[in-house]
């Protein structure tokens, strides 16, 4: 039986969540973390989905519960699966470009960065995310400027 059979786990979805960078001098684009502080981490925007909620839509939810963003869906990322308090959890990702918004801090996530690829990659706490920043970098999004 493969995890996603299992009713035991965890279900989540998120984005990773992108921006074409501000500044002319550094073309390419920025990606948003997030700081949780009940796990002094940070990470992609993400949550646990609600009972009967397509992963999709719970993605988009989560992103701006999270972050204070509309999300732009783009290509699905791959599924990251792990063991969270004993328990399997499967977060299913999606890359999306951030629309408009302003992030305002909660109990849940007390800071967000917008960061360069490789500088999200370094600040991110968990390995598993850091794969996700290479499958962004390597879908095609629309009007960024390719990174490697």
């Amino acid at each position: 039986m493969s995890p996603a059979d299992d009713d035991t786990t965890v279900r989540a979805a998120g984005c990773v969540l992108w921006r074409p960078a501000p500044s002319t001098a550094s073309p390419g684009l920025e990606l948003c973390l997030v700081h949780r502080p009940k796990y002094d981490d940070w990470s992609h925007p993400k949550g646990k989905l609600k009972p009967g909620e397509a992963p999709l839509a719970g993605a988009l939810r989560e992103v701006a519960e999270e972050t204070g963003y509309a999300a732009e869906p783009g290509a699905e990322l791959p599924t990251v699966r792990y063991l969270a308090n004993g328990r399997p959890k499967e977060v299913r990702y999606w890359a999306a470009a951030a629309g408009t918004g302003a992030f305002t801090p909660s109990d849940e996530v007390d800071r967000i960065l917008w960061l360069p690829p490789e500088a999200a990659r370094t600040r991110l706490t968990q390995p598993r995310d850091r794969a996700l920043v290479d499958a962004l970098l390597a879908t095609c999004l629309p009007g960024a400027p390719g990174e490697t």
